[in-house]
């Protein structure tokens, strides 16, 4: 029997961040195992046989495995600041393109730029000139307004956010000198917040005989 959500999560994982990011906001208490990728344990991938986080086990039989989802379900829940867009509003449908570019394009080249050494058909730049076609673009919507949609904080801020600090991360040098002031200063703004800090606490591995730790 599951008392509490429970959330299998990895610190520095940007699709766990976002999940976090969500559930942080929608306020609701879940159990939090804190996994080391290369010493996954037993019971995450008989939840989730895929075996990547983050997972949100709601009971024996409901399991959340995408981080997006974790989130709409979490906000679904309870939306105190009103992150989701109305519902089959103009706004919806700009929240489900930038995610999904998010998640398909730009985190395609991402990985690559990151993780250059892997991919040695093109040096990293390449891939980080094709991630800045996503990075202008999210430039150009900060002109307008303090967030991607508008002057409030969205899902689609806290979805995309945990990437493009990965994005920002691999060659911190060239991004402090880039030209994307409004993309610096909306980033500096989410990650410097209270929210992203307490989601960003370390916990210790997660092992089978450990009392529950719960997270917010």
């Amino acid at each position: 029997m599951i008392s509490e959500p429970i959330l299998y999560s990895f610190r520095r994982c940007p699709y766990a961040m976002r999940a976090r990011l969500g559930i942080y906001y929608a306020g609701i208490k879940v159990e939090i195992r804190e996994v080391i990728l290369r010493d996954k344990p037993s019971s995450l991938l008989d939840y989730s046989p895929k075996g990547t986080v983050p997972v949100l086990v709601l009971s024996d039989k409901e399991v959340i495995e995408e981080s997006i989802d974790i989130v709409r379900w979490a906000l679904s829940h309870r939306d105190p600041q009103k992150l989701l867009p109305t519902p089959n509003s103009r706004q919806q449908q700009q929240v489900e393109q930038l995610i999904e570019q998010n998640d398909g394009e730009f985190k395609y080249c991402l990985d690559r730029y990151k993780y250059a050494d892997r991919y040695p058909e093109f040096p990293a730049e390449h891939y980080r000139e094709q991630g800045e076609v996503f990075i202008k673009q999210l430039e150009q919507l900060l002109l307008k307004n303090s967030y991607l949609l508008g002057k409030a904080l969205s899902i689609a801020d806290i979805a995309i956010a945990p990437f493009i600090r990965q994005f920002a991360h691999v060659d911190r040098n060239w991004f402090d000198n880039a030209p994307y002031p409004r993309l610096k200063l909306w980033l500096a703004s989410i990650i410097e917040s209270q929210a992203f800090k307490d989601v960003f606490l370390k916990y210790p591995q997660w092992l089978p005989e450990h009392e529950p730790r719960y997270f917010p």
